[in-house]
């Protein structure tokens, strides 16, 4: 993750569509006896449950070799009644670099939509948006540089790492955005996390995570059992990760609109290597 800030893949953006794809909520309001570990593994199921939310995440990063980085930005997923995610990333900063006006990408389907002014010069494309088809995106590497890290947002990968922890605790109860929720705190192993998740999606965390040794988290649990917010902190021999996420919107309608087809062009030739 350190080394691979603005690396957004749109296979990261499949895994998003994939991770959380689910068919419609039941969840029942959370029983206050449970152990902190069963409240855990009860919210990771209930987010397989989840068919839409939206979620505001800042992730700050350093690395010993490089300066340090900042994304922030909001994600609107849907998987009914046809799968749609929309990332905006307001900021995308790495050693005092940043792209003016940020990253837009919208998938729709088996298309993804693409808004990166640096990229649309470096390209030589003649419209604001490039269309890609995630059939050709692992061929796409100019644009693969830009797509990726969309599962620092993801709800499903990131409540099932959480579970890895041998010693989370509740440690109170308190307000997120106007909602009540229990605070649970604890620490998870990298490796041990990553094996929570589904096995092709386990490499990918992997290469985020290798640079973190344990990972120290924070989660608030509303009554329903999901999250409504979720920090992690990590760090290993001067690389740190510094990351929150706010949930909200859970199966509430979302509109994910694809650009005005007069402002998409298609990907330039050439550049499909």
């Amino acid at each position: 993750m350190l080394k691979r800030t603005i690396s957004m893949t749109a296979a990261g953006a499949a895994l998003v569509v994939a991770a959380v794809a689910g068919c419609g909520s039941n969840a029942q309001p959370i029983q206050v006896n449970l152990a902190a570990s069963e409240v855990l593994a009860q919210a990771a199921q209930k987010t397989a449950e989840v068919t839409s939310y939206t979620v505001d995440a800042v992730v700050n990063l350093s690395h010993p070799q490089e300066r340090a980085g900042k994304v922030q930005g909001r994600m609107l997923y849907q998987s009914k009644p046809q799968l749609a995610a929309d990332v905006t990333l307001d900021t995308v900063d790495v050693g005092g670099r940043g792209l003016p006006g940020g990253v837009r990408v919208v998938l729709r389907d088996d298309t993804v939509y693409v808004k990166v002014e640096a990229l649309k010069q470096l390209l030589g494309a003649t419209k604001p948006w490039i269309k890609v088809p995630l059939s050709e995106m692992g061929e796409s590497g100019e644009v693969n540089q830009y797509l990726g890290q969309i599962q620092q947002f993801d709800l499903g990968n990131m409540t099932k790492l959480v579970t890895a922890s041998q010693d989370v605790k509740s440690v109170g109860n308190e307000s997120v955005n106007g909602e009540d929720t229990t605070h649970y705190s604890g620490t998870f192993p990298v490796e041990v996390a990553v094996q929570q998740l589904p096995a092709d999606r386990q490499e990918q965390a992997r290469r985020n995570l290798a640079e973190l040794k344990d990972v120290k988290f924070d989660i608030w649990v509303a009554a329903d059992g999901l999250p409504r917010k979720l920090a992690l902190n990590g760090s290993k021999e001067g690389s740190t990760l510094d990351a929150t996420l706010f949930f909200k919107g859970y199966n509430e309608p979302v509109d994910i609109q694809v650009p005005p087809a007069d402002q998409v062009g298609e990907l330039p030739q050439g550049t499909t290597n």
